[in-house]
């Protein structure tokens, strides 16, 4: 249907209009609602009097124009000047009062934050507070001298004469230096090594001096001299934090969950320790945006705070030799790259030799020599690997781009043959272990108030263990298999200079696969669970120096999907400084973790890396749940540093086979508690180049399992005591450290032999963990020397040597019957022997 000509031409002048009148009301358009679209589009914020813009109404600048040349447009429209402060703030001015007008903002000048309500006099008579945004301006003729103050800052003078609005003052206040501030220690145990007022470790690696036995700071290595963090086997892979299983702890690498944290199957860290830049430790009172752990946080950042210069370095050591490089691409992006290798294809050194007897003995893998000793022989072939990635791009003045990608892998290839009564036996044995993450991260400042982070994740982890026995045609695939991924969103509010604000989300969905294949005779399993997680956080801090008092408080309050279950963890730190010399903190904490390790068999996986991840059901493997409570002392004067921890931890929901058992318990399933308190004392001092201190640790460990015929008893993991000593002499760029760690014996459980028939035997055990091993003792030494060429290349020697006495330590102990003799065998375990290790590096 068409319309006639004449309603087309009404149409038409119908629209003109309604355009002209659009037109004439955007002409009286207020002031004021003109500069709150300018605010919301170039997101600045206007400074103004209300009586300066009351009636003002004119034609709206158009959207297209840039902010100066809306600025220019305003400007000539009215009798109003506009002052633009770095495309942040814009103050408003009468063009005839500009040059009677002393303005300016006040900055911290430790993070260039705006102060709120600093008092700027002239005069006796002349005084203003500046706002929000630490601006202030009064009236005045004459040059005069101004007197900046504010609680906690150091007072400033400046003298000013008549300011333009394009010319307001810059002022920065210095924080005012009080002792209160030098309790918390710069050098804990070495340099490089300090207390924040959190509470939580932090280590530096690129700042490291030096600790006992160790040549580079291996970040796992490197917490074990923490008191409270040990590890019972010597073993990276095995690090237990006031009671707490490995699997318990949180490892963190920018942002990605670490399922492997060892290379040689747990004798040095995964992560390469010339990169780290900041690795920090929570035993207790962890911030609520770290979720899935009831015990630890070890979070490691490789993100540098501020630019750094171009560098590249490269070393090599007895067990594998790496290199590291970081390129500027421009004054805004930057590309770091690490990547390490094992030597073992090349040499079999002292050191490997000494980690492949530690790391191999009673499994499968020297089983098989030990039961035949005709004609045998072994081929086997080791490797590892790890490389990162990191790609950091800086877009415009507020946001930020960094991609990070790590890659882990550890392959162990044993071929084993043997000729017993004629008969050939061999086996082919394959393990391999591997972990993959990537993370992107986007950060935007929207102000000097207001930040967002959000991180996008993937970690995925591999355990594969591949058996075939020629003599009996038989193929025993094991494969454990992680996937998890998920989003984070952060975002931090300044609310004034002492109390911010940090709320978010968090995503997390984790999926787990555990597969068992076996031919001749053919069996086949494969179980997969998969969990989702969401959290919201809400989290506040208040930080008063003068004071001396730190609080800080979280909720962190979890949604699973599968189970319609909701846990609610608060957090808080509490941090008083008594006087100059002493501050106290309280740290207590709720926590919950729905995956774990367990063991179903010793000998899975050879008997080397037999731990399985598994999610929780919430049945049979339960959620679980941890509750912490500490109050700590600390107290530094001079040269002399002490700190002092009490602590109370009890973790709920943990299963009979995530603890290790070898004794009555390897083989049921139940479910309890472990109840654990302690302290943990510090004594250290400096002397001039030499530092020394001593660590003393008490704890009290025991299980809980209801449902067994004995409900109590005392935790596998429990060191009752342990002492540790180190002597350190740092000068110039020579470095060496000496020291000892003692330990009581961890408990064991021994035979009822009143019960046996030593004719035909089977095991019967006393009650659980009834006596221990006998005491640990390891004397280490450690001494680099570092010295640079006219040319500015670096280079750096360093040798270590571990348990220089030579002393053989006994780490596990447990009893089986032998197939051989028809007897009950007891099977010991030891740690390193003496283990010798020399590095070299060179960097420019």
């Amino acid at each position: 249907m068409f319309l006639p000509k004449q309603f087309h031409f009404l149409f038409i002048f119908f629209f003109l209009v309604l355009n002209l009148f659009a037109q004439d009301k955007e002409k009286a358009m207020p002031f004021k609602k003109i500069i709150i679209a300018i605010e919301q589009q170039h997101h600045v914020s206007f400074n103004y009097t209300e009586d300066l813009i009351a009636g003002l109404q004119l034609n709206h600048p158009k959207k297209s124009l840039s902010l100066d040349q809306k600025l220019s447009y305003l400007a000539q429209k009215t009798n109003l000047s506009f002052e633009n402060i770095g495309n942040q703030f814009i103050n408003i001015y009468k063009k005839e009062h500009e040059t009677r007008i002393i303005c300016g903002y006040v900055f911290s000048g430790n993070d260039k934050k705006p102060i709120e309500n600093a008092n700027i006099s002239l005069s006796t008579k002349i005084q203003v507070t500046t706002d929000s945004k630490g601006y202030f301006e009064f009236k005045k003729e004459n040059a005069g001298l101004l007197f900046i103050s504010h609680v906690g800052f150091t007072p400033k003078k400046i003298i000013t004469g008549n300011s333009k609005p394009e010319n307001c003052l810059q002022i920065l206040l210095e924080p005012e230096i009080t002792q209160l501030e030098e309790i918390k220690a710069n050098a804990v145990l070495a340099s490089g090594i300090s207390k924040n007022t959190d509470g939580s470790f932090e280590i530096k690696p690129k700042k490291f001096g030096i600790l006992p036995g160790l040549i580079e700071p291996d970040a796992l290595q490197t917490m074990q001299q923490i008191p409270g963090v040990n590890s019972l086997d010597e073993s990276v892979s095995s690090i237990n934090v006031r009671g707490g299983t490995h699997d318990q702890n949180l490892f963190l690498w920018n942002g990605i969950r670490m399922f492997q944290t060892g290379h040689f199957f747990g004798l040095i860290s995964v992560f390469n320790p010339n990169l780290a830049h900041t690795i920090s430790i929570y035993k207790n009172g962890s911030s609520a945006f770290y979720g899935e752990s009831v015990s630890s946080v070890v979070a490691i950042s490789s993100t540098p705070e501020t630019m750094e210069k171009n560098s590249f370095s490269a070393g090599i050591n007895m067990i594998n030799a790496d290199v590291y490089a970081k390129y500027n691409l421009s004054k805004k992006s930057y590309i770091e790259i690490s990547a390490r290798k094992s030597i073992t294809d090349f040499a079999e050194t002292p050191t490997y030799k000494e980690y492949f007897d530690k790391i191999f003995q009673n499994t499968t893998i020297t089983d098989f020599s030990q039961n035949q000793n005709i004609d045998y022989q072994s081929d086997k072939k080791f490797g590892f690997y790890d490389a990162t990635l990191k790609y950091a791009q800086k877009i415009g003045a507020k946001d930020q781009l960094i991609l990070d990608l790590i890659t882990i892998k550890d392959n162990l290839e044993v071929f084993q043959s043997a000729t017993v009564y004629n008969i050939n036996r061999s086996e082919n044995n394959i393990l391999r272990q591997q972990n993959y993450g990537g993370n992107l991260s986007w950060k935007r400042n929207w102000n000097n108030f207001n930040t967002t982070k959000i991180n996008i994740y993937n970690s995925s982890y591999k355990l594969l263990g591949n058996q075939k026995t020629t003599n009996e045609n038989q193929t025993v695939i094991q494969e454990n298999t992680v996937t998890n991924n998920g989003i984070n969103l952060e975002n931090n509010h300044i609310i004034t200079s002492q109390f911010s604000v940090s709320d978010g989300y968090q995503f997390n969905e984790i999926g787990i696969t555990n597969l068992e294949q076996v031919t001749n005779p053919d069996f086949y399993r494969r179980v997969k669970d998969v969990l989702r997680t969401h959290a919201l956080i809400l989290e506040a801090k208040y930080n008063d120096t003068l004071s001396g008092i730190y609080f800080k408080t979280g909720t962190r309050i979890n949604y699973i999907e599968k189970f319609k279950k909701y846990i609610v963890e608060p957090r808080i730190q509490l941090g008083y400084s008594i006087s100059k010399s002493l501050n106290a903190e309280l740290l207590g904490e709720l926590k919950s973790q729905n995956s774990q390790q367990i063991i179903d068999l010793q000998k899975d996986y050879f008997g080397i890396e037999k731990r399985r991840w598994i999610v929780s059901n919430n049945t049979t493997v339960p959620i679980q749940k941890s509750k912490q409570l500490s109050l700590n002392l600390f107290y530094k004067k001079g040269d002399w540093l002490v700190d002092v921890e009490n602590f109370y931890k009890k973790v709920n929901g943990i299963t009979t086979s995530s603890q290790g058992f070898q004794n009555q318990l390897e083989f049921v399933r139940t479910t309890g508690n472990y109840e654990i308190w302690g302290s943990e004392m510090l004594l250290q001092k400096k002397m001039n180049h030499f530092l020394t201190w001593l660590s003393y640790t008490y704890n009290h460990n025991n299980y809980h399992f209801s449902d067994y015929q004995y409900p109590s008893f005392p935790n596998n993991f429990q060191l009752m005591h342990t002492v540790s000593w180190a002597g350190i002499y740092e000068k110039n760029n020579f470095k060496i450290a000496l020291g000892t760690k003692w330990s009581s014996g961890r408990p064991k459980t021994s035979p009822d032999l009143s019960q046996i028939d030593l004719s035909d035997p089977v095991l019967v055990y006393n009650k659980p963990n009834n006596t221990n091993l006998h005491i640990f003792s390891q004397v280490n030494l450690s001494s680099t020397y570092k010295w640079e060429t006219a040319g500015g290349i670096q280079y750096k020697l360093g040798v270590s040597i571990l348990n220089i006495l030579n002393r053989k330590n006994e780490i596990s102990e447990y009893y089986r019957i032998s197939s051989l003799t028809n007897s009950i065998e007891e099977v010991e375990t030891f740690a390193l022997q003496r283990t010798p290790n020399v590095s070299f590096r060179i960097s420019l």
